[in-house]
């Protein structure tokens, strides 16, 4: 079952729909986030979604959650379907609300956000690749000059972007603005968990045949105004996953994400387009992606 939108009747207030989570209020405390199968591509999202797709990116989630508790505490509050479930109220176990959250849901701590968009990169690819061939720099920072494509950096660098609303833009900045728009402070603790964060996934990665070109992060602040690690992590929508043994420096690389999506979009002069449906074949690609990147980082075979 492809689940593309949750309905609780009411149940609990829903917050708010974002590009893939539904998330309703608990209580003053406690979110319930649903990962749907929704899917976009060039910030529009497809009228189908991808079998299983919320399952693996709310189980991979739990499982770099669980490994990385050692850097950072994050906000979750049960992971487990039995333990979320005995904390919501009793409807929420018929039948046709559980088909709707089972296996793709989380119940997460409330914190004040951190409004970053916390992106590391270990490579460089993507929008620091562009910046990189125009100007030499990767978000107005000056690096190391004849990188080829997809090179790795001597060290990891923090490249935020401003969190921006639903249906707009996040937009790059350097670490000076993103200084400015949060404290001089904050910004260099989130600078440093970030890149810690991600030194420790790049090499566990890494042990598994995966190389990890970047990712984002987000991050709240408890009551205490101490970092805690919020939303998602290390999932193939907000990190870019490469086969470590057909990597070749010089070029673009092959992703575990939506590349066969945005391809095919492309192609069909899509990109960008409201109202859109995959084809068969086009959704099946990109659920085999999602789920191989789950296995090739977990060790486990997946099981929705």
């Amino acid at each position: 079952m492809t689940v593309t939108k949750t309905d609780l009747d009411g149940i609990l207030p829903l917050v708010a729909r974002g590009k893939v989570r539904d998330i309703y209020q608990v209580d003053d405390n406690t979110l319930l986030f649903v990962a749907t199968d929704r899917i976009s591509a060039y910030d529009v999202i497809m009228e189908n979604g991808i079998e299983d797709k919320g399952k693996i990116l709310t189980q991979l989630s739990v499982f770099w959650f669980n490994l990385l508790a050692d850097v950072i505490p994050n906000h979750l509050v049960a992971s487990s379907d039995k333990e979320i479930f005995s904390k919501l109220p009793g409807q929420l176990s018929e039948p046709k609300y559980k088909t709707q959250l089972a296996g793709r849901s989380l119940l997460v701590k409330k914190h004040n956000l951190v409004p970053l968009e916390a992106i590391v990169r270990g490579y460089i690819t993507g929008s620091a690749w562009k910046e990189y061939k125009k100007s030499g720099t990767v978000h107005g920072l000056q690096v190391k000059p004849g990188l080829q494509e997809s090179e790795a950096f001597e060290k990891p660098i923090f490249t935020p972007s401003t969190k921006a609303e639903q249906g707009q833009h996040d937009e790059n900045i350097s670490p000076e603005q993103a200084a400015q728009l949060v404290g001089k402070q904050l910004c260099a603790e989130v600078a440093e968990k970030a890149v810690a964060l991600y030194s420790k996934a790049r090499d566990y990665a890494l042990s598994r045949g995966i190389i990890l070109a970047d990712t984002k992060f987000e991050f709240g602040l408890n009551e205490r105004n101490e970092l805690v690690l919020v939303d998602e992590v290390l999932t193939p929508d907000s990190s870019r996953f490469w086969d470590a043994k057909k990597y070749e420096l010089g070029r673009s690389q092959d992703s575990f994400d939506k590349q066969f999506l945005r391809d095919w979009l492309t192609s069909n002069q899509l990109n960008g387009k409201e109202g859109v449906s995959m084809t068969d074949e086009i959704a099946a690609k990109t659920a085999a992606k999602y789920k191989e990147a789950y296995e090739a980082l977990t060790g486990k075979t997946w099981a929705s």
